[in-house]
């Protein structure tokens, strides 16, 4: 529960601030844009896709991981609308660029390190966290940067096409950079030195 409220506090902090967010909000984004749909329901689609991926990567059918994934989602859709309602009010979108660009980058570092705590508890989380969870266990030797890497080529692919198609590019900013550069590394810090006494508890089957 704290790395869920954490990761939609920090999600919700970049996308307040409007200087970047993660690259998988921002795929949404630029695919909502493209399509004139609701970025919430994209976000909702991308999830179930990515908890049935996880489910092929595993190898296995694994219902209880895949109902704890969709349940996570909805959550945390919940609390970002809960946040980004905050921030409004606080007048975060309306504050200067440079403070923008610091908010968003504290909001990519915020949710980064909420993934390393649900993902060393490994009961529930977001799809895309437990792809890169079971990529960096099952397929790159426990590397965590490797694993956000690989994890982000989907929505870059994403948002490359999006751009071939309307030209233009939607959400991606200095915090988007950050996220791609340094979420791996901020992920594996955190292992070390948030809830150090939190191992991980890597399992293929729930």
């Amino acid at each position: 529960m704290i790395g869920l409220v954490l990761n939609a506090f920090g999600n919700a902090l970049s996308v307040s601030a409007n200087a970047g967010s993660g690259i998988w909000t921002a795929a949404a984004v630029n695919i909502a844009y493209w399509i004139h749909g609701n970025v919430g329901v994209i976000l909702l689609i991308v999830g179930v896709l990515s908890a049935l991926l996880n489910q092929i990567l595993i190898h296995q059918i694994d219902i209880p991981r895949f109902v704890g994934e969709v349940a996570f989602i909805s959550c945390f859709s919940y609390f970002i609308d809960v946040f980004v309602s905050m921030f409004g009010k606080w007048g975060v979108p309306n504050l200067s660029l440079g403070w923008r660009m610091l908010l968003s980058i504290v909001g990519v570092t915020i949710f980064a390190s909420s993934i390393s705590i649900y993902q060393r508890a490994n009961l529930i989380m977001h799809p895309n966290d437990d792809t890169s969870n079971i990529l960096r266990f099952m397929y790159l030797g426990g590397r965590a940067t490797a694993s956000q890497l690989v994890d982000f080529i989907p929505p870059i692919i994403m948002i490359a096409v999006c751009y071939i198609a309307t030209r233009q590019f939607y959400s991606v900013n200095v915090g988007t950079l950050y996220s791609i550069i340094f979420n791996g590394v901020i992920i594996a810090a955190a292992d070390k030195h948030i809830m150090p006494h939190l191992y991980h508890n890597f399992r293929v089957s729930h």
